[in-house]
């Protein structure tokens, strides 16, 4: 039987970080170690000129049945991130955030989150926050809709996730990533305000919010200096 490139459960030779995708590529090699020894020959005719016996679509929507049925599920891209930094990927009633700033009251409006603003807009936005961290989240509102003034609060940086009904929101306050991740530069063309690794307290689903989008948007230098100015998130009365 051919050797395969890596150990059960190891890619590349690093081990997967998380539970799903180590569990689902050890089924993919299994399968394809078992079929190679079926077919036989060498290992380079196999990949080259017959790789759809070696792996073919239905062999791989078999192993994702066959996965699933075991009761794991696909995880949105947020995941590793989540891992990362335990304390900043947490449910809007727990998020609770130390930084300078954060809690600040100005005119009878509570400063409730601040962020890196992507891209700096004639005037401020307001709506209405929607945390949305979850693929049943999106379907719903792919098949209801986007209510409208939605501010979305998305934990991962990546644009995957909310990228068919991104066009929908008003803006968007993510808790990860830089103004030059794929969800920033999503929402600049766009044309929607967004502020990247925010950080956020006492902001819950339903607050109505005045997001600070004629804020600066930071340089490269006062990112490696940590001197960037942080666009606010103010809590309506």
């Amino acid at each position: 039987m051919p050797e395969t490139s890596a150990p059960l459960g190891v890619k590349w030779g690093t081990e997967e970080l998380t539970e799903v995708p180590r569990a689902f590529h050890t089924a993919v090699r299994e399968h394809v170690a078992r079929r190679a020894a079926e077919l036989g020959g060498d290992w380079k005719s196999l990949v080259f000129d017959r790789q759809f016996d070696l792996l073919s679509a239905d062999d791989v929507l078999a192993i994702e049945r066959e996965f699933l049925a075991t009761g794991r599920k696909f995880q949105f891209s947020a995941e590793i991130s989540i891992r990362e930094e335990p304390d900043k990927y947490v449910r809007a009633e727990a998020a609770v955030t130390e930084q300078e700033g954060l809690g600040e009251v100005a005119d009878g409006r509570v400063v409730v989150a601040l962020g890196d603003n992507v891209a700096r807009h004639q005037a401020n936005v307001s709506g209405t926050i929607a945390f949305v961290s979850s693929p049943e989240q999106v379907i719903d509102f792919l098949t209801e809709g986007v209510p409208e003034g939605t501010v979305a609060v998305i934990d991962d940086s990546g644009g995957t996730l909310t990228a068919p009904i991104l066009d929908g929101f008003r803006a968007v306050i993510c808790l990860g990533g830089t103004v030059r991740s794929h969800l920033g530069i999503l929402t600049r063309e766009y044309g929607i305000p967004c502020l990247m690794n925010a950080a956020i307290a006492g902001l819950h689903d339903g607050d109505e919010v005045e997001i600070e989008a004629t804020a600066a948007v930071p340089t490269a230098d006062e990112y490696s200096a940590g001197s960037a100015v942080r666009a606010r998130v103010w809590k309506k009365a």
